[in-house]
């Protein structure tokens, strides 16, 4: 079908692209007030250009589908069609700052174009269940730190151990490893000399091992996305090979019959 051949061929994917990111600028433009106020009507213009070209690109993807109701069966063209159903829901509306934030969701299109940032957030969804027990080991490990920061260092340092919800922040800040020496640690030494222990314990655990262990469970998710993306020609090699080797044993038999055949005469 010439639709069907319209939207697989390389170029669609790039014009495709070049509109998201024009509608990518064009909303960084409109967060300047100057511009924004001065060429109003030639953003607004080209906004609904824009939305009315990322309308017929679905309407051809929606028609190359066969059956029609298979479109839907892809989550990414369920995200692409509501993002474009939801501009046109709000074009003309009052809702002004949710017009503008829709226009914005409409950069979130560039993933489901490109296979490889498919692969990516796939490989993030498939990191859930294992980020839930991960999160999970992290909440206990912040509230002992927090709870017992909070008993040993709420006199001496209230502005940071002062309440459990301040130690808590402070667990944050130290877990991305902003200042936590310079900014916290070394000024407690002085009237809490040991208080090194608390904080390279926590540094070492939460930042250096938890992190790590997060990182580890992404990077080998997005290795079986990856490999669930690729065509699987390793059966097919297998097969050939099989098929192969009995031709390969129907032939001697052959050989064998007409051997035996010329013996018997």
């Amino acid at each position: 079908m010439r639709i069907q051949a319209w939207i697989d061929h390389p170029r669609f994917t790039q014009v495709v692209m070049v509109l998201i990111l024009l509608n990518a600028i064009l909303v960084g433009l409109e967060t300047y007030p100057y511009i924004y106020d001065t060429y109003f009507p030639w953003i607004q213009w080209t906004d609904r250009l824009l939305l009315w070209a990322f309308t017929l690109e679905i309407v051809l993807r929606l028609i190359a589908s066969r059956p029609t109701r298979s479109f839907f069966r892809d989550g990414w063209n369920v995200f692409d069609f509501v993002i474009v159903a939801s501009g046109h829901l709000f074009v003309g509306s009052s809702f002004i700052t949710v017009l503008r934030i829709l226009r914005v969701l409409r950069v979130l299109r560039a993933i489901s174009v490109m296979p490889s940032l498919r692969r990516i957030v796939t490989a993030l969804l498939l990191t859930l269940p294992s980020l839930a027990h991960i999160a999970f080991l992290l909440s206990i490990l912040f509230y002992i730190f927090a709870v017992t920061g909070t008993m040993l260092f709420g006199k001496v340092s209230p502005e940071y151990f002062g309440t459990l919800h301040d130690t808590l922040l402070t667990l944050m800040q130290m877990i991305t490893l902003d200042s936590w020496a310079s900014g916290m640690m070394r000024p407690m030494l002085d009237s809490t000399p040991w208080a090194w222990i608390y904080f390279m314990l926590f540094v070492l655990l939460g930042s250096f091992i938890v992190m790590n262990l997060i990182i580890g469970v992404i990077v080998t998710n997005l290795d079986r996305a990856d490999n669930e993306g690729k065509p699987q020609q390793q059966p097919d090699h297998d097969q050939d090979n099989q098929l192969q080797e009995l031709r390969n044993e129907v032939g001697e038999l052959k050989a064998m019959i007409q051997q035996l055949s010329e013996r018997s005469k």
